[in-house]
Order: C-alpha cells, then structure tokens, then sequence
C-alpha cells in the first residue's frame, strides 16, 4: 500500500497550517495513509509543542524500521525509504526537496498556508 513519509517539518506545517491532514491529502493524493520513521518522533518531541498532535500523528502513522544502510539522520532515512518505494515525503526542507527533485522521486508541501500540493 502506498504512504505518504512525514517529516518533522513537514508535519509542524500542517499543524501550524491548520490543515485536515486526511482530507488534504485525499485531494492532492488520492490516498491518506501515512509513515514515519522513530527519528521524526524524537525530533517533534525536542520541541516541547503540545500543539504539535504528536499522538495524532503517532495514531495515524504505520512506524517503519529504518534501513540499515541509511545513516542515523532522519532526512537520509526517510529519503532512502522514498527511493526504495517510490513514496512521496511530506516535507518542507528545501534541501530535502532538492534531493528528491534530482532523484525523480515526489513530495508533498504546504502551499499558501492553506492546502498541500503533491510536486
């Protein structure tokens, strides 16, 4: 089944966006299942944010194991899970989407402030 990979970053846009996740991503993706990685997890609970919904996103997302080849960073985890499956990142690091562009591989972002845009 195909996933949308969740960034941090990506996931504190949508929140702070106020963006239905489910329902955004059914517009722009026809599909609304997601995953993370435990390093997106840490990475939201270092920001001490109750308004992050980090239990929402916990619920939501399938959790993957990490490759063991991908390192120990978040974003070369989920980027090698993205080439292995051909999974969309939701994400809006510029360095990562540089990544992904050169691979041919897609991602999700907010855009406006207001819906996501699949690229």
């Amino acid at each position: 089944m195909k996933r949308i990979l969740v960034d941090a970053c990506g996931w504190v846009a949508v929140v702070e966006a106020g963006i239905n996740i489910d329902l955004a991503l059914m517009n722009c993706c026809g599909f609304k299942e997601l995953a993370i990685v435990p390093n997106v997890i840490l990475e939201l609970e270092s920001l001490n944010n109750p308004k992050l919904m980090i239990s929402m996103l916990e619920a939501k997302a399938e959790m993957l194991e990490v490759p063991i080849d991908s390192g120990n960073h978040t974003d070369d985890q989920l980027y090698s899970i993205a080439q292995e499956k051909k999974w969309p990142i939701l994400t809006v690091d510029t360095e990562l989407k540089r990544r992904l562009s050169k691979s041919n591989l897609s991602w999700v972002e907010v855009s406006g402030r207001s819906h996501l845009r699949l690229v």
